[in-house]
């Protein structure tokens, strides 16, 4: 539980808003929106693993957005201190007619890492995703498997001191499943800070210090992971 004499958040949300727009729908004239996320509050601390839990269309997806960027809030403010953010999210930006060996320096650099860190994890990611035989070949033509084999390992090299999980990124053929599932484990023990999404109580139990339970695009319940497990499973 996080104390008064804690360290200062390292992320900060307070009455969070966001929404979409409806294509083609209008309403006298207007843009018929859709409300993501209406009120979410809560603060990251340096060190924890936070889990975000809520069904399905709870917006969990676009928190983790806001989260890193990659959306601004319509509503609400996000502070951010000075550290750098990473969403775990495969095949960003990854282009079929270049090779895997190309699209994993890019995507390296669209995950925020300069062109030399991009280049230095080329070795990691040809032997974590397997892929040394295909690495070289146009992306275009790797099965789907092969393509979240790369995604996934580009992602998991390219995380900063702030990492934001969806629990999906276990991906790929059986065996490759086990063994990225497995890395994500590995990375919320050490001392990074994760924001975790998932919809699996043993991981949140296992993982996170606390769980933020979303319902409704709002902040439902937060605080200590068992009693926000042991609220939602009875909900």
């Amino acid at each position: 539980m996080v104390g008064a004499n804690s360290p200062k958040p390292l992320i900060s949300l307070r009455h969070v808003g966001f929404s979409y727009g409806k294509p083609g729908a209008s309403f006298w004239g207007r843009r018929a929106e859709h409300s993501a996320i209406r009120d979410i509050s809560f603060d990251v601390y340096p060190g924890e693993t936070v889990g975000i839990i809520g069904g399905n269309g709870a917006g969990k997806t676009t928190l983790l957005k806001l989260i890193a960027g990659v959306l601004k809030p319509a509503l609400g403010t996000i502070t951010r201190a000075d550290v750098r953010i990473s969403m775990l999210s495969l095949q960003v930006g990854f282009l079929p007619h270049l090779t895997g060996r190309e699209n994993a320096i890019l995507g390296g650099l669209l995950l925020g890492l300069s062109k030399e860190q991009a280049k230095k994890n080329l070795a990691l990611i040809e032997e974590f995703s397997e892929l040394q035989a295909f690495i070289d070949e146009p992306f275009g033509t790797y099965s789907s498997g092969m393509k979240a084999r790369l995604g996934f390992s580009v992602a998991y090299f390219a995380s900063n001191e702030v990492v934001l999980i969806d629990e999906v990124l276990g991906v790929g053929d059986r065996d490759f499943r086990i063994k990225s599932t497995a890395a994500i484990k590995e990375m919320i023990t050490t001392n990074r800070t994760v924001v975790l999404v998932s919809h699996n109580v043993a991981t949140l139990r296992e993982t996170a210090n606390r769980v933020v339970w979303i319902s409704e695009g709002a902040t439902h319940m937060e605080g200590d992971t068992a009693d926000i497990l042991e609220a939602y499973a009875a909900s």
